[in-house]
């Protein structure tokens, strides 16, 4: 795997796709700008080589060129996060991009226009890519974020670079902490799934059921399993048509010697809201009129020792609705156990977007071992996928 550590850029100008699509607010402020720290090791390593860099990025879903989605709103953050100033080309292709980067001195550092303006991003356009290339002589993907897409910039222009193409660090990360979970594990490894339905979890269940010890499954899928299974779940939520698939992966599991935890009690409540009456029950039991929005204490306790007896820990979505502080207490729990399990020696890796805004919320995030930063790539990926993106550096 060719990584910017291999490469001494002095002298070059590295054509680098980052993944810049951060949050504004209504007066165009970032409002977390994770995404652009993120790239900072990589820049940082191309300028003390001696090189110059050139910053290409998408920002939300533009249709053709639209002013709230221009990427100049972010210059100011960039600019802030890297300690220096960064320019900016009002276009990212064409004589504009063309000068911009002619132009471009060793230190320097250039962010171009939203690439997303012109449809031919998307479309992995050929021509586009080749026009993106010109601009620069080493290209580097860091964009995790999009390594699932083969867009003209994370995927047909590398390309152009038979050579002189590699991983930044963030990406190299990426891959590594996730071969860490899926190859090169220290055993037991311990899945934790999460969020409310099965069917969007299934070919991640079917691909990891190889390479885990113990799967703990939370959230709203529990019900789906727990019906299933004969079990009353009131008025919680269930997905009727996929009982028969929660069945069948309890008894792939069986099987394959894999320990499979569902909840045996949850705080149920008698509405969806942060004010309604609570109890807790038997995961089996729920009251009708009730639905179960939390883990229950009896279920923290079991899933208390398996997670501290992991080496490898995997957590894919949190295991309560901890959008509403009444029902948090399970996911932040279970997040504190996975600390635990971290500071005793244990990889720890979170992923997906809720598991990453809960370890984010609670400020767990500088005790895990890795944050993903990708959503849709790093799912793709843990569902044994090869993302395009990551395939065009190999090549």
């Amino acid at each position: 795997m060719k990584t910017i550590f291999d490469i001494n850029f002095e002298g070059k100008k590295a054509l680098i796709r980052v993944d810049f699509n951060v949050p504004l607010d209504e007066n165009f402020n970032v409002t977390d700008a994770n995404r652009i720290e993120a790239a900072k090791p990589t820049i940082d390593k191309i300028l003390n080589d001696g090189g110059a860099v050139i910053l290409m990025s998408h920002l939300g879903r533009p249709k053709g060129k639209e002013e709230k989605y221009s990427l100049k709103h972010i210059l100011a953050k960039t600019s802030e996060v890297l300690g220096k100033p960064v320019k900016f080309a009002e276009d990212c292709r064409g004589e504009v991009a063309q000068n911009a980067a002619a132009g471009l001195q060793m230190g320097e550092v250039l962010l171009l226009e939203n690439l997303r303006f012109y449809a031919e991003e998307e479309a992995g356009d050929v021509a586009f890519s080749k026009e993106l290339a010109s601009l620069g002589d080493v290209y580097v993907n860091d964009a995790f974020g999009t390594a699932h897409r083969a867009h003209a910039s994370t995927t047909i222009i590398a390309n152009e670079f038979p050579n002189d193409k590699c991983f930044g660090a963030l990406l190299a990360k990426e891959i590594e902490s996730i071969d860490k979970v899926l190859k090169n594990s220290e055993k037991p490894v311990t899945a934790i799934l999460g969020g409310s339905k099965v069917s969007t979890k299934i070919t991640i269940i079917e691909n990891i059921l190889d390479k885990v010890d113990h799967m703990i499954i939370g959230g709203g899928m529990t019900f789906t399993f727990i019906k299933a299974l004969g079990g009353k779940i009131g008025n919680s939520i269930c997905e009727d048509d996929k009982m028969e698939l929660a069945l069948e992966i309890l008894e792939k599991a069986k099987a394959k010697g894999v320990q499979i935890h569902l909840p045996v009690d949850v705080l149920a409540a008698d509405a969806f809201s942060n004010d309604a009456n609570t109890q807790v029950v038997e995961v089996n039991a729920i009251p009708d009129g009730w639905q179960g929005l939390d883990a229950g204490p009896k279920t923290l306790e079991i899933l208390k020792k398996v997670v501290l007896n992991s080496k490898t820990i995997l957590w894919n979505g949190p295991i309560g609705v901890f959008e509403l502080p009444a029902f948090a207490n399970g996911t932040i729990t279970l997040g504190e156990y996975i600390a635990e399990a971290t500071k005793n020696g244990a990889f720890s890796l979170v992923g997906g977007g809720d598991s990453v805004a809960a370890v984010k919320q609670f400020g767990l995030e500088p005790r895990v071992s890795y944050v993903s930063t990708g959503g849709g790539a790093m799912l793709e990926m843990l569902e044994g996928r090869t993302l395009p993106g990551i395939a065009a550096i190999l090549k």
